[in-house]
């Protein structure tokens, strides 16, 4: 039998890998929305492609809430398992798509199974891995996965869009195999083995006003991530315009700069907080290097300052390991993967608030102006979440949530 040393060293690696496929997937569109929507004859690549990228975070919201009632109920490495079947699917019929509408709906099923990847997978290696090395293991398990999106760059630079989606599609379901050798944590099964806990239950974390609090702002203080991906840094194109930046910029090569930094990040700010002993200090630095590169990045007056403003953002918003590990170790075991599982999606998800909001304010105010105003009240929401959240650097996981 191996001994508990490799089933961990094991689990880091397939929760990594897992991700890699799942942020390949999931920026995909971002990267190949203009050539691949031209392709498909579509007039307006913007409205189009928000459209898409919202109804994709919507299904990652959904599958988040399905994943994590059943990560709690099943078993971490069972909705691993199956959430991957799912988002491989999606990714091979996304080369088959004919127009708008069959692309917004495989871009919506494949965000239901790609909802399930991180929350599952950093539920179980925070299970595995002991307190001191907890925030070092779900570092890596990001660090490493978000490497995906430069490799969809550089997949989508060498391949036509259509066959970039059926690589993801392969390397998904390649990973099957080494799920297989995943055995899910004891902490699990001793409270699955319990009758006096309710499992797997989103009602629970709204039980009471103290936890639906503590859930609302560990949503919450995940919300600069994906304004910067999803708005700055995917439509940095039409920013460009307004800014007056004649030259050429390429969107894709936007988030290659932006995840390149993020993975750099999620690595270090997993070093930073075992430093300070303190998840919160390490996400503070975190935050005021994303406002710096938001700052750039509205001042940026060549290609160049643009694309290293992207990357700048990209390395402060490399908290989304350490954010997500702060919202597992918020909770029992007993609906740990429900948090930590649907945490995340919550947060892809609110793109689909934060573009309204843009929108609106772009409609009274101006299209650099309104993405000016979004990022203010974007960090105003996200300050407030984190100071108003406990702590949780070394808390022993072995606990359970009850009424």
């Amino acid at each position: 039998m191996p001994s508990q040393s490799v089933w961990r060293s094991a689990a880091v690696w397939v929760a990594a890998l897992g991700y890699f496929v799942d942020i390949y997937d999931l920026l995909l569109f971002s990267i190949v929305r203009v050539p691949s929507l031209d392709d498909l004859g579509v007039a307006n690549s913007f409205e189009s492609g928000l459209l898409i990228i919202n109804v994709q975070m919507f299904g990652l919201m959904l599958g988040g809430i399905l994943w994590g009632v059943l990560g709690d109920r099943l078993g971490r490495t069972r909705v691993l398992f199956m959430s991957i079947l799912i988002y491989s699917a999606g990714n091979l019929a996304n080369g088959f798509v004919q127009n708008e509408l069959q692309y917004a709906i495989v871009r919506f099923l494949a965000g239901i199974g790609l909802a399930g990847e991180l929350g599952a997978g950093i539920t179980l290696v925070s299970e595995l891995l002991p307190a001191a090395k907890r925030g070092i293991g779900t570092s890596l398990v990001a660090g490493i996965g978000l490497l995906g999106a430069v490799a969809a760059f550089f997949v989508a630079q060498a391949v036509e869009w259509r066959t970039a989606y059926f690589i993801g599609g392969g390397m998904g379901l390649s990973l099957l195999l080494l799920r297989l050798k995943v055995l899910d944590s004891g902490l699990f099964h001793q409270t699955a083995a319990r009758t006096d806990v309710v499992r797997g239950s989103l009602f629970q974390l709204f039980r009471t006003r103290e936890r639906s609090m503590r859930y609302l702002r560990s949503v919450l203080i995940g919300l600069p991530t994906w304004f910067v991906i999803g708005i700055l840094v995917s439509f940095s194109r039409e920013f460009a315009v307004h800014l007056g930046i004649t030259e050429a910029i390429d969107p894709g090569r936007g988030i290659l700069y932006a995840y390149a930094a993020i993975s750099a990040g999620d690595i270090l700010i997993g070093l930073l907080s075992q430093a300070l002993k303190s998840r919160k200090k390490a996400l503070y630095v975190f935050y005021a290097i994303t406002a710096l590169g938001m700052l750039r990045f509205f001042t940026a007056s060549t290609a160049n300052e643009l694309y290293w403003a992207c990357g700048i953002m990209g390395f402060g918003t490399g908290f989304w390991a350490l954010f997500v590990t702060v919202g597992a170790e918020n909770f029992g075991t007993n609906l740990r993967a429900t948090a930590a599982t649907t945490i995340p999606n919550m947060v892809r998800g609110s793109l689909n608030l934060i573009s309204a909001l843009f929108l609106w304010l772009t409609a009274k105010a101006g299209y650099l102006e309104g993405g000016i105003l979004t990022a203010v009240i974007v960090f105003a929401v996200t300050l407030w979440a984190a100071a108003g959240l406990a702590e949780t650097f070394g808390r022993d996981l072995d606990f359970v949530e009850k009424d």
